[in-house]
């Protein structure tokens, strides 16, 4: 395509840095405080929230609205558990067996898409 890849992956990296700056500086405003082990653990909701969304695991497929979404429907999830005054562990697990059920249903389509690209050849 005529891209110049060492200009395009410096500039990928350096947007990249200044929006985990923004966003972090926004976040010590959010909340008062500069604890830089505040989000510890949150990586499986991030993780869940971009499958859920429809990003395939084995990657290359999705978007960033899919998961948008998916961050809809887990926060959704937390309220839901928090209005019935229910314990917070319950986020977790209901989060986990939406992952599980995506996952199995993600698999299962691919299984379909392979299959008629198979009876197509």
């Amino acid at each position: 395509m005529g891209l110049p890849v060492a200009s395009v992956k410096v500039a990928v990296y350096a947007i990249s840095g200044f929006l985990a700056a923004l966003g972090g500086v926004v976040f010590s405003f959010f909340t008062l405080a500069g604890y830089s082990l505040q989000n510890m653990g949150l990586e499986m909701d991030v993780i869940s929230s971009a499958v859920i969304g429809g990003t395939l695991l084995t990657g290359g497929v999705g978007n960033v609205i899919g998961t948008m979404f998916g961050v809809l429907i887990q926060g959704v999830i937390q309220v839901i558990v928090v209005f019935q005054n229910l314990n917070t562990w319950w986020t977790k697990v209901t989060v986990a067996a939406l992952l599980c059920l995506f996952i199995v249903i993600q698999r299962l389509v691919l299984n379909q898409m392979e299959k008629k690209k198979r009876i197509q050849t």
